[in-house]
């Protein structure tokens, strides 16, 4: 997806992913013996979370290890590994790189990789379940204005040009920093003066918890905070087939 030519044994038989979203989506495509290494954020499926071996993290690359493992495939994305690290990975072996910031991106990857594992015929299965989930978002005449938090110390939203935003789109929300590239550090006073009225605190990757719901309340009273699953919102493999019943439900609740 970053437009770089790959040539791999096809099939490929000792895979490496480096991105948790993927890894689960390996999972579901049936790939328990051609999968050798996850990073020890890939926590889904938690059975291969016991049992694969684990090369470091999405950003620290333990480099000894994935040479022990001879990887003939490593699945890495553009922006939760590093690009030293994946640069010097795809002198030594194919190195599979996806770049995703719409759903549409998502359901590129899910066939692509699909293709190139040889299970063409189940990441289409995994499309199909995505897309008829996000059918019947109703159009809201009033949508809510939402800012979507992921950090603390600085505050930090989800912006404009993320999957993130995309999916708040997809909900038929507006995003009150969608205007502001990638993921911004914001002072509480500018989403006041942005009409903010509902705030979306992510479970990952900061763990916000019921007393930031009061920290932040106390600063602007009268707005809707919730903590919602951060997973649902950020994870665009296979995960995906259950987002938008997740969404559906947390408008319901709003």
């Amino acid at each position: 997806m970053m437009g770089n030519k790959v040539e791999i044994n096809f099939p490929p038989v000792r895979i490496i992913s480096l991105v948790p979203s993927q890894t689960e989506l390996l999972f579901d495509l049936g790939l328990d013996e051609e999968v050798v290494g996850i990073t020890k954020f890939c926590i889904h499926p938690e059975s291969w979370f016991r049992s694969k071996t684990r090369v470091g993290g999405t950003k620290t690359v333990n480099l000894d290890r994935i040479k022990e493992l001879q990887p003939d495939l490593i699945i890495a994305n553009k922006e939760e590994n590093t690009r030293e690290e994946i640069e010097y990975l795809s002198t030594i072996y194919p190195v599979w790189i996806s770049d995703i910031a719409t759903v549409d991106d998502a359901l590129v990857m899910i066939r692509e990789v699909g293709k190139i594992t040889n299970r063409q015929a189940q990441a289409s299965v995994i499309i199909d379940e995505i897309n008829k989930g996000f059918l019947g978002f109703e159009i809201q005449s009033k949508p809510k204005r939402v800012a979507y938090f992921i950090w603390r110390n600085p505050w930090m939203c989800a912006g404009g040009g993320t999957f993130i935003n995309n999916l708040i789109e997809k909900a038929g929300w507006t995003n009150v920093l969608a205007d502001i590239s990638r993921y911004p550090e914001i002072d509480l006073q500018l989403l006041k003066d942005r009409s903010v009225d509902t705030i979306l605190l992510s479970s990952e990757p900061y763990p916000f918890k019921d007393e930031h719901i009061a920290e932040i309340r106390t600063q602007l009273p009268g707005v809707k905070v919730l903590i919602v699953d951060g997973e649902m919102f950020s994870w665009y493999g296979s995960r995906l087939r259950f987002s938008a019943n997740y969404i559906k439900s947390l408008m319901a609740s709003i």
